[in-house]
């Protein structure tokens, strides 16, 4: 699989068919039993600057607060005071966070939390954002909010984007590709471009025939494991 530079692909698939390990392998957290992953032709064998990763986990320090998180990055890298000042307030005014520096975590929502992981790694400008089922653990009324300040987010940035999700829709919503991935052995069931216009309607038909045709997709890999391990208990009630 190759990703262009400024390209939202979204990864879906079963649980435990490999999502996380693959975006663990592109942060450079974990390697990979054979073959190779490459940005811009070097391979990926450590965590690197170009790579920043929100975690479903807001991962915050409870002991600093809004400010002093997202600017923990650019402190360790001594980035002048003043600079790094103006990247915060800017890192922070895109997620729209200004007006809440002097909070601790525990005084924000949610979804303000995860606005300030991904503010956090915003302030370190990474080429790359991999993002690992960032709003999974969020309400409804967030997540749809945090789906559409990603989006805003990547239209004014145009990072590159690795985001894994189980939603279907959120995959449509957000991609200009998903890529399916079947059960173990995990590896790319279908790639599909995504060509709907932004802002996303998903209430609309065009949308609603992309989330069919990837449900269709999902619904095979799931009634194929299931088939696999009934052949597999099926194998053992025959052993002597």
């Amino acid at each position: 699989m190759e990703i262009d530079q400024g390209a939202f692909v979204t990864v879906i698939g079963p649980s435990g068919c490999g999502k996380t390990t693959l975006l663990n392998i592109l942060a450079g957290f974990e390697q990979p039993s054979s073959g190779g992953v490459y940005i811009e032709g070097r391979p990926i064998n450590r965590p690197g600057a170009d790579r920043g990763v929100v975690f479903q986990e807001y991962a915050l320090f409870p002991w600093l607060t809004l400010r002093q998180n997202v600017e923990y990055g650019p402190r360790e890298r001594k980035v002048p005071p003043p600079l790094r000042r103006q990247t915060v307030d800017r890192a922070l005014g895109m997620v729209g966070l200004t007006g809440a520096e002097n909070r601790y975590p525990h005084e924000l929502s949610g979804g303000m939390r995860q606005r300030a992981a991904l503010a956090r790694v915003l302030v370190n400008d990474p080429k790359i954002l991999l993002m690992d089922e960032p709003f999974a653990a969020l309400d409804a009324l967030t997540r749809g909010r945090l789906q559409q300040e990603v989006a805003r987010v990547w239209a004014e940035t145009r990072k590159t984007v690795f985001f894994v999700t189980h939603s279907v829709e959120e995959a449509v919503l957000l991609s200009d590709r998903v890529v399916a991935m079947s059960v173990l052995p995990g590896r790319l069931k279908a790639d599909v471009e995504i060509t709907l216009s932004r802002p996303r309607d998903p209430t609309s038909s065009s949308f609603n025939e992309h989330r069919r045709a990837l449900e269709s997709l999902l619904k095979q890999e799931l009634a194929s494991d299931e088939n696999s391990v009934d052949s597999e208990e099926s194998s053992d009630l025959k052993q002597p």
